[in-house]
């Protein structure tokens, strides 16, 4: 795997190298602005990129937008966005042109290496990974019209695992219930949530649009 960072955090960008390098992947670039990375994405051609949100010279979403402009140059370009803070804003926007092999954690999980590895491979592969965290918070604020609401209690732990990026299986596992049973609250999601059938396997992707965009 060849991965290029952009983190303005010296001594974070320092450490994610390392971590990355000690489990045999290699970082083709790390730099402390969007623009470096961008300048030579298509001639290092990564396997994907990891940008901190906020980058100099504002330090507000230059690492988002750098996300979009990756994923123009090298359409499909896996990206996992990091943030210091909980901001689903952000998480919604960089899911709005699709979900398809995107990630969004919040930078304290890089400390956990091993939930923080997990989260670039399945990113890598073509998953959605969102943080717990900003599930955890999106699941409080609601309106009275959210499709959300109508969900049950088990239903909305469903989705907050689908929404982070989880097949069946591990929802299984995690919630202790059986593969069918999952499969069964799924289908209830997608019905509740108006999700036709002929989404087909888009449409786990539109269930964790609809769950973030749910205020």
């Amino acid at each position: 795997m060849r991965v290029v960072i952009a983190e303005d955090d010296a001594l974070l960008r320092e450490g994610l190298v390392l971590l990355l390098n000690n489990e045999g992947i290699e970082v083709v670039q790390a730099a402390d602005n969007a623009n470096d990375v961008l300048a030579r994405l298509e001639e290092l051609r990564p396997d994907v990129a990891v940008l901190d949100v906020r980058l100099p010279p504002t330090f507000t979403d230059e690492g988002l937008r750098a996300a979009i402009r990756a994923r123009t140059l090298i359409p499909g370009l896996p990206i996992l966005v990091l943030s210091a803070y909980v901001e689903d804003r952000y998480a919604t926007d960089l899911l709005a042109g699709g979900a398809a092999g995107l990630g969004y954690l919040l930078k304290e999980r890089v400390g956990k290496v091993a939930t923080f590895l997990d989260a670039l491979d399945r990113v890598v592969e073509g998953g959605t990974v969102m943080d717990p965290e900003v599930i955890s918070q999106l699941m409080v604020r609601q309106r009275r019209d959210d499709p959300i609401e109508n969900l049950t209690p088990r239903e909305r732990e469903v989705l907050a695992l689908m929404a982070e990026g989880h097949g069946n299986t591990h929802i299984a596992a995690s919630l202790f219930v059986s593969e069918t049973a999952i499969s069964k609250h799924i289908g209830n999601i997608f019905a509740k949530l108006d999700l036709a059938p002929s989404d087909s396997g888009h449409r786990r992707v539109l269930a964790v649009l609809a769950h973030l965009r749910a205020r």
